[in-house]
């Protein structure tokens, strides 16, 4: 099928719709968001149109930083299990029946209907004293008495995980229903253990893909807000609960405007890099 150039300005017609959308929804707000962040912050949570940096230089701050750092650190940790678990349990999942494949990807998708409250409080429960998982390990003679493990890092890193552990898989599906099982039994058949045929064949062919799950899933735990608030103290709170908490209890929207251009310079920087990255794997 041979592809012709627009020749005259009617051609652009399906264009029109999706680029007034982006520009209506992300455009403006992203530009009125960069303004505020500029803005003076005046007495009583009031603030006055101004072009100040005051804003920005208090991402020097300390608070800032261990804040920023916190998020960064849990938002890697969480895209890297994810990924960890996720390759080989797709890896399986794409070797197995057709059937129990369909199962496994409905009870991914029923995962991805639950909201954030409905899997905060759910986990929040399971880690609780009086009917969390710790009674099942008093009966098992594991424990000598219940208790409750939140809130914790351990509970906030397990939630999230839960929570972005769907869309590991199904952005890991397709590249492994593709993927020619006859490499696999040609590195088998030279020798190479099934574990050794696994990271030797499969890891590899799925370089582009590993790179872009992990970015994805690193943005999505970077903007994750209400399971640290949930089931974590305020130290293991991230970058997107300073941000409300700064616009609508401390009443400082130009700082909380600051902080959200930042947040969102970093997931488009991420974003970029994928695409670069998949650009140059192209060109090889």
């Amino acid at each position: 099928m041979r592809r012709d150039e627009p020749q005259r300005l009617a051609d652009y017609g399906p264009l029109f719709f999706p680029a007034g959308m982006l520009t209506v929804f992300f455009v403006v707000p992203f530009a009125t968001m960069i303004a505020v962040s500029f803005f003076q912050r005046e007495q009583g949570g009031f603030y006055t149109p101004a072009f100040v940096f005051d804003n920005y230089a208090r991402f020097l701050s300390l608070f800032f930083g261990k804040v920023l750092g916190f998020s960064l650190f849990l938002a890697v940790a969480v895209a890297i299990t994810c990924v960890v678990i996720g390759i080989p349990f797709t890896y399986l999942l794409s070797r197995s029946a057709r059937k129990i494949q369909v199962v496994w990807l409905v009870a991914l998708l029923s995962i991805l209907s639950l909201s954030e409250v409905m899997i905060g409080f759910a986990w929040s429960t399971l880690f609780s004293r009086t009917a969390g998982v710790t009674n099942l390990f008093v009966w098992l003679g594991l424990m000598a008495q219940p208790q409750a493990l939140t809130p914790s890092f351990g509970a906030v890193m397990t939630a999230m995980t839960y929570q972005a552990f769907p869309y590991t898989v199904l952005v890991l599906y397709p590249a492994l229903v593709r993927l020619d099982p006859t490499l696999t039994e040609a590195a088998r058949t030279l020798g190479a253990s099934p574990v050794k045929a696994f990271f030797t064949v499969v890891v590899p062919a799925l370089r582009n893909t590993i790179l872009a799950t992990l970015i994805m899933v690193f943005i999505f735990a970077l903007g994750c807000y209400l399971l640290p608030q949930l089931l974590g103290r305020p130290q293991h709170w991230t970058l997107s609960v300073l941000i409300t908490d700064q616009a609508v209890y401390q009443s400082n929207m130009p700082f909380a405007a600051a902080m959200a251009v930042f947040l969102v310079l970093v997931s488009l920087a991420l974003v970029g890099l994928s695409l670069y990255a998949g650009q140059q794997r192209q060109a090889k």
